[in-house]
């Protein structure tokens, strides 16, 4: 079984932060020996009938994007992490949950990360398009370049601007998100959605009833509802990193 490589990406708003700045950060857990390359690519117009050509699927490519800084695996479309010329700033992070993660090539969690930042100007435009393309595309493939071994992996995101913060949280198609606004917040290698949930696909309870998972009489937590059996835990070490800087 495939296990999600140990990486943090957090958030934090006033007042924990000084001069009413929003900061963020992230970690790279990536295979060491390959390389991960800081690009700029410029906003651009496109004709209708444009497609974009993505790691693994081609899809419709929109009228125009923005520019976006992207600190990505070379071989890849997408990126781990990147920011935008609106001041939208996305990082992915790699999960395992009861729903195995497809194989089949779809778009990667890191290519959403890319075209969330093209195509959003805002935190809650850009999660919109990532869910809304990943209801329509799936995800799915292979996370690593070497071929010989297929490591596959579902996908967390930090969505964040200015503003407010979205941490989304995904299995297959379906998805929850929880808006954040002050404060910090860190995500790590898993599900961190627990009964705060304030966007959710319209059929993800559903879904779960018919997995067996959770029934109606039962508080709904998407943590304990799609972790791996007897490995779901609300602990992120990263949080403690951040816990000691608290006033600093």
């Amino acid at each position: 079984m495939d296990v999600a490589p140990p990486s943090y990406c957090f958030v934090a708003f006033p007042p924990t932060t000084k001069d009413g700045h929003a900061v963020v950060g992230k970690n790279s857990a990536r295979p060491r020996d390959e390389v991960q390359e800081v690009v700029y690519f410029a906003a651009a117009t496109y004709d209708p009938g444009c497609k974009v050509e993505c790691t693994y699927i081609e899809i419709d490519q929109v009228p125009k994007t923005n520019a976006v800084a992207l600190s990505r695996p070379s071989w890849l479309w997408g990126a781990e992490m990147g920011a935008n010329e609106h001041g939208v700033f996305i990082a992915n992070e790699a999960v395992l949950a009861r729903e195995a993660a497809s194989e089949t090539e779809a778009l990667l969690g890191m290519d959403l990360v890319r075209l969330g930042l093209e195509r959003g100007s805002t935190a809650k435009e850009a999660l919109d398009v990532i869910v809304s393309l990943l209801e329509e595309y799936g995800q799915g493939g292979n996370y690593y370049e070497d071929g010989n071994m297929c490591h596959t992996f579902l996908s967390a995101y930090l969505i964040v601007d200015r503003k407010e913060a979205w941490v989304l949280d995904t299995i297959g198609k379906y998805w929850a998100a929880e808006r954040i606004t002050d404060g910090v917040k860190c995500i790590c290698n898993c599900l961190s959605l627990t009964t705060k949930i304030d966007a959710e696909h319209p059929e993800l309870r559903s879904y779960a009833e018919s997995k067996g998972w959770w029934s109606t009489d039962k508080e709904f937590n998407f943590a304990e509802v799609f972790s791996q059996v007897d490995d779901y835990s609300n602990c992120c070490l990263g949080k403690e990193t951040l816990k000691k800087q608290e006033g600093k």
